[in-house]
């Protein structure tokens, strides 16, 4: 475990000069004390690292010297053919790119090696899509995942969610792209918006779905690339955030009484984040004598909500509000008026 941790300790000097103790500390999960250790033992095997004090301080390498520590282990290389998910890349625009990068590495390997990693391929396949959804690139991500590239604030139009059954307004916002991220089939830009338009000295992070997006372009006024924030961790900040904005979503609350199947079928239609909330909510109702339930259950706006509960047929009565149980009313009665008579005949 040492030795591996000495390597890629030397391999991250190497690649990005400057790293402190502490960001060394952080990349390799261990003590501060424990980097100055192995920075010690480093050198001891001849390998020329030395911590520098100031504003460009930090660990460095001697001038000109470059570790040959690059030797693939064949777990490795088989684990650099797992790193990417094919429809992901496809989506940004990036499939030739990437075929092409596996090529020259495929090349750079020993036979050996080369085997190794191409065996990956044969046995895994990465699919995000959740099921039963066609899966769609949203048209101006490959556009914007160049604005992430090359840290361009852009301006874009988001076709907001109305509420409540309203159609959806757009918004023109300002945003200085971080990342994308893709969860579940759904691109998200995760980016700030510029400190100056903010009302916190820093900015506002915010959080987007990419398929809303009906416009992009530059922002006017910005001439060159924003100033990255070196301390922002994508993953870091998509899992500290993810489940509030999961709850974000849920602006809107339906009351409505269920069947056991129902309850029992409810996460498979509805939310996970909003059924979780309901079954712990104390206004959940214990079963009635017919079995049924009644919860008060977050949902994103009316027309999701009708969308999922429609699913659960008898076994979900909407209870509140009159415009939602109104509208499966109207639904009710025009399945009843196509059921009422028998299949006309087709000619056959």
């Amino acid at each position: 475990m040492r030795a591996a941790r000495l390597i890629r300790m030397a391999l991250l000097v190497q690649s990005s000069p400057g790293l402190t103790a502490d960001a060394l500390a952080r990349e390799l999960d261990v003590s501060r004390r424990t980097v100055i250790r192995d920075a010690q033992a480093l050198q001891e095997a001849g390998v020329p690292i030395r911590s520098e004090r100031g504003r460009a301080g930090g660990y460095h390498l001697a001038p000109g010297h470059r570790t040959r520590l690059t030797t693939l282990h064949p777990t490795e290389a088989e684990t650099l053919y797992l790193s990417g998910l094919p429809t992901a890349l496809r989506d940004l625009g990036l499939s030739d790119a990437a075929d092409t990068a596996r090529l020259k590495l495929s090349a750079t390997l020993l036979p050996s090696l080369r085997a190794a990693a191409e065996s990956s391929v044969r046995r895994f396949h990465l699919d995000a899509p959740a099921w039963f959804r066609e899966p769609s690139a949203p048209e101006l991500l490959p556009e914007l995942a160049r604005a992430v590239w090359s840290d361009r604030t852009v301006e874009l139009d988001y076709a907001r969610p109305g509420r409540d059954g309203a159609p959806p307004r757009t918004v023109t916002r300002l945003l200085e792209p971080y990342g994308l991220v893709l969860k579940a089939g759904v691109w998200y830009v995760v980016g700030r918006v510029p400190a100056e338009r903010a009302t916190g000295r820093d900015g506002v992070w915010r959080t987007y779905r990419v398929d809303r997006v009906t416009a992009l372009s530059a922002a006017p006024g910005t001439a060159g690339p924003f100033v990255r924030d070196p301390s922002f961790d994508l993953a870091a900040h998509w899992r500290a955030h993810a489940a509030g904005f999961a709850r974000a979503l849920l602006r809107t609350t339906v009351t409505v009484r269920l069947t056991g199947p129902g309850l029992r079928r409810l996460p498979a239609v509805a939310d996970p984040a909003g059924v979780a909330v309901a079954l712990a909510s104390e206004s959940t109702t214990a079963p009635d004598a017919a079995g049924r339930v009644t919860l008060d259950l977050p949902v994103e706006s009316e027309d999701v909500a009708f969308g999922q509960l429609t699913g659960l047929g008898a076994d979900v009565e909407v209870l509140a509000p009159a415009s939602l149980r109104a509208r499966f009313r109207e639904h009710a009665r025009a399945l009843a008026a196509v059921y009422a008579a028998e299949p006309e005949d087709r000619g056959r």
